[in-house]
């Protein structure tokens, strides 16, 4: 049996779990989903029928992007990840927990607007505002080291980017006008990884009866590529 990831590209969750699995080198095979049509495989592997979802070679089931994660650096971390320069395992998942609760909320009212209770965009406003309440303590935190806890990536890096890009993205004029050269300087080096680009790669709707990819693509993990600036 092959360790199956169900996937969606742009998803923050999905790119949570692929950026771990890449960087680790730990050979799956990649189904992408397509929301709206979401394979029985799917949703016979994991009730939640979101992605991402790991099935393991072995029948385990993993269905939380974190949970992912940490999968996958515990079996190889190369980078380091779960042993960030100044601070523990703990302090960096409260961090990422925290996010996933108070900014996640906000992110999904100010950018799906629409789906929530504000379709005129007033209350969006309200939402980007407390939104970047957050944003603004990663900014303080990012005035004294290159990354949130030391002068590398960590986990908490690659758990949060995901987010602080999709909230970026929404309007990005705004987003760059803001001063938060730090969480700027951070994110454009996210974005502009070679390991951002590896598992940003496109791939065609799986359809089941077939195979899906190979991910990470020859299944190498990114050297010491993580989130460099760009001079």
């Amino acid at each position: 049996m092959t360790t199956v990831l169900y996937s969606f590209r742009r998803c923050p969750y999905a790119m949570r779990a692929r950026l771990a699995l890449a960087v680790s080198a730990q050979a799956c095979e990649l189904r992408e989903v397509v929301l709206r049509d979401k394979p029985p495989e799917l949703l016979q592997a994991s009730p939640k029928a979101t992605v991402p979802v790991l099935v393991i070679d072995d029948g385990r089931v993993i269905e939380q992007s974190l949970e992912i994660m940490l999968w996958a650096l515990r079996r190889n971390d190369p980078g380091q990840w779960l042993r960030p320069e100044r601070a523990d395992l703990e302090t960096m998942l409260a961090l990422v927990a925290e996010f996933d609760d108070g900014f996640k909320y906000h992110l999904d009212r100010y950018k799906y607007a629409g789906r929530h209770e504000d379709a005129d965009g007033a209350a969006a406003l309200t939402h980007r505002a407390q939104a970047a309440a957050y944003l603004d303590r990663l900014d303080a935190q990012l005035h004294t080291t290159r990354y949130l806890f030391g002068e590398r990536a960590a986990l908490a890096d690659m758990a949060l980017a995901p987010f602080v890009r999709q909230f970026a993205q929404t309007d990005s004029r705004w987003f760059a006008a803001q001063c938060w050269a730090p969480l700027q300087t951070w994110l454009s080096a996210f974005v502009n990884s070679a390991l951002y680009a590896q598992i940003m790669l496109k791939y065609p709707k799986w359809e089941p009866g077939t195979a899906g990819v190979l991910f990470p693509p020859g299944s190498t993990p990114v050297k010491n590529q993580l989130m460099r600036q760009t001079p």
